[in-house]
C-alpha cells in the first residue's frame, strides 16, 4: 500500500512539474511572438493610431489642467497632490503582485503594506516638517516631544510592523512571504522615499517642483510626437514602441522648451520663493529677500565670431547677452530629463514584463494607470532635489535654525539667562523699556527661580 501511495505521489508530483514546465514555455513563446508583432505607432493603421491620439491627447490636456489648477491654489494643495499620487502608485505597485499573496492567503499582507506605508509616510514628512518649520514646531507645547524624540518614535513604530511581519511567518510559505516583504520595501523606496523629496523641492521653492515636472511632461509630449511620425527604429527591447527618433527629438524639444520655460517661470516670486505660510496662493502678495542669485540676470559676453554673425544677420552689434544662471542649470535638468529619467520607465516596462501585465491600472484613458505616467516623474524630482541642493541652494541662518540650536543644546537655566540678555539688549537699544525686565522676573515661575537661583 505504501508503494503504490509512494508512486501515485510521485507520478503527481512529476505530472505538477511538467504543466509547470509546459506553462513556463507557454509563456515564453507568447512573449516572443508579441515581440515578433510589435507594430510602430508610425506603421499602424490611421484609424486606430488617431483615435489613441485624440484619447491620448484629451487626458493629456486635462491632466495638465488640473496641475496648474492645484498649483495656483496653494503649497499646500501641491504637496497633497504629490502624497496621494504616491499612494495611487504605491497601491498600484503592490496589486500587481497581490496575486501570489492572495493565492497562498497572506490575509495580514494588504493590512502590512498600508501600516508601513503611514510609518514611512510619518517619519519622512515628520523630517520636512521639522526642518522647515522648526520656528513654529519648536514652541508649542504639543509638538515640542514628538519633534525632539520624531526619530525614536518612528524607530518604534517600525519595529512593531517588523515584529508583527517576524510573528506572522507560516512554514511552508517562507519563500513567498520574503518576496512580498522586499517588494513591499521596494515599492517604499522607489516611490514613497523619493516622493518625500519632491515635497521638499515645493517647500524650497515651487519652481524646484514645477521646472522639473514641466520637463518630463514636456520630453514625454515629444517622445510620443515624435516617434508617432517619424519613429522608424525602436530603442529599447524593454518598451518596444520608443524609438530612437522619439527619443532625440524629444531631447532637443526639451532642450529649447527648458530655456524659454525657466524664463518665464523665474518672473513670478509665487514660484520662486521658499515656503514660508503654507496658506500661500498664486493670488497672494508674496516677497523673498534676499533672493537667490540664480534668479538674477548677469551679462555674458560674446565670442567674436557670434558677434560678426550676429552683426550680419540683424545688422546691429551686439557683445552681451543677459541671462539668469537659472537658465543654464534649466539645460542641465533638461538633459537629464529627457536622457536619464526616461530609464525610470524602462525600469516600469521591466517590471510590467515580469508580471506579465500590460499596464499598471486603467485609471487614465490612452496613459494606463497612474504609475505609467509618474514613473519618471520620481527619479526627476529626486535628482533636482540633489543637483539643487548641490549646486543652487543658499545657506543662510533662520530664525527656525537659531531655535532649534538653542532648545537642543542649551540647559534650562541658559536659556532663562539668554532671554534676559536679549531683553537687556533690546532694553538698551531703546527698542523696549525698562520695566520689562522687571515684569519678565515677576512672571517667572517657581520651578524657574530655582533654576536661576
Amino acid at each position: 500500500m505504501k508503494s503504490s501511495s509512494s508512486k501515485k505521489q510521485f507520478t503527481a508530483t512529476k505530472r505538477t512539474s511538467i504543466d509547470h514546465q509546459q506553462q513556463r514555455e507557454d509563456k515564453i513563446a507568447i512573449e516572443e511572438e508579441e515581440t515578433k508583432t510589435v507594430r510602430l505607432l508610425v506603421d499602424e493603421t490611421n484609424k486606430k493610431k488617431w483615435k489613441n491620439w485624440w484619447v491620448r491627447t484629451t487626458t493629456t490636456f486635462m491632466m495638465i489642467g488640473g496641475f496648474f489648477f492645484i498649483l495656483a491654489s496653494g503649497h499646500i494643495w501641491a504637496i497633497l497632490m504629490v502624497i496621494a499620487i504616491s499612494t495611487v502608485v504605491y497601491n498600484e505597485v503592490l496589486q500587481i503582485a497581490q496575486g501570489p499573496a492572495k493565492d497562498s492567503n497572506f490575509k495580514w499582507f494588504k493590512t502590512m503594506s498600508w501600516y508601513f506605508l503611514a510609518t514611512t509616510t510619518y517619519f519622512l514628512y515628520g523630517e520636512s516638517i521639522i526642518y522647515y518649520f522648526q520656528h513654529v514646531v519648536l514652541v508649542d507645547r504639543v509638538l515640542l516631544p514628538f519633534a525632539t524624540h520624531h526619530r525614536f518614535i518612528s524607530f518604534v513604530l517600525y519595529v512593531i510592523g517588523f515584529v508583527f511581519f517576524v510573528a506572522n511567518l507560516k512554514k511552508g510559505q517562507y519563500k513567498r512571504q520574503f518576496q512580498q516583504f522586499g517588494w513591499m520595501h521596494m515599492a517604499l523606496l522607489l516611490i514613497v522615499f523619493q516622493s518625500h523629496f519632491i515635497v521638499n523641492n515645493i517647500l524650497e521653492g515651487l519652481i524646484w517642483f514645477f521646472l522639473p515636472t514641466s520637463l518630463v511632461i514636456c520630453n514625454d509630449i515629444f517622445a510620443y510626437i515624435c516617434g508617432f511620425f517619424w519613429g522608424r527604429h525602436p530603442l529599447i527591447q524593454l518598451s518596444p514602441k520608443k524609438t530612437i527618433e522619439g527619443f532625440l527629438g524629444a531631447w532637443i524639444c526639451t532642450l529649447l522648451f527648458g530655456f524659454m520655460w525657466s524664463t518665464l517661470l523665474m518672473r513670478f516670486n509665487y514660484l520662486i520663493c521658499p515656503v514660508k505660510d503654507l496658506s500661500m496662493s498664486a493670488w497672494s502678495h508674496i516677497e523673498c529677500h534676499p533672493i537667490n542669485p540664480v534668479f538674477i540676470s548677469v551679462p555674458w559676453k560674446l565670442p567674436d565670431m557670434w558677434i560678426t554673425v550676429m552683426k550680419t544677420l540683424f545688422h546691429k552689434e551686439i557683445t552681451q547677452v543677459w541671462i539668469a544662471p537659472i537658465q543654464f542649470h534649466t539645460l542641465i535638468m533638461a538633459c537629464f530629463a529627457s536622457l536619464i529619467a526616461p530609464f525610470g520607465g524602462f525600469f516600469a516596462s521591466g517590471v510590467k514584463r515580469a508580471f506579465n501585465v500590460k499596464d499598471f491600472g486603467q485609471s487614465i484613458p490612452g496613459h494606463g494607470g497612474m504609475t505609467d505616467r509618474m514613473d519618471c516623474q520620481f527619479l526627476m524630482g529626486f535628482f533636482a532635489y540633489i543637483y539643487y541642493q548641490s549646486f543652487i541652494k543658499t545657506y543662510h541662518l533662520n530664525i527656525g535654525a537659531i531655535l532649534a540650536t538653542i532648545i537642543n543644546n542649551l540647559s534650562l537655566s541658559d536659556q532663562l539667562e539668554l532671554l534676559e540678555r536679549l531683553l537687556t539688549y533690546f532694553v538698551n537699544q531703546g527698542i523696549l523699556d525698562p520695566s520689562v525686565l522687571e515684569i519678565s522676573r515677576v512672571f517667572l515661575t517657581e520651578n524657574a527661580r530655582q533654576i536661576i537661583v
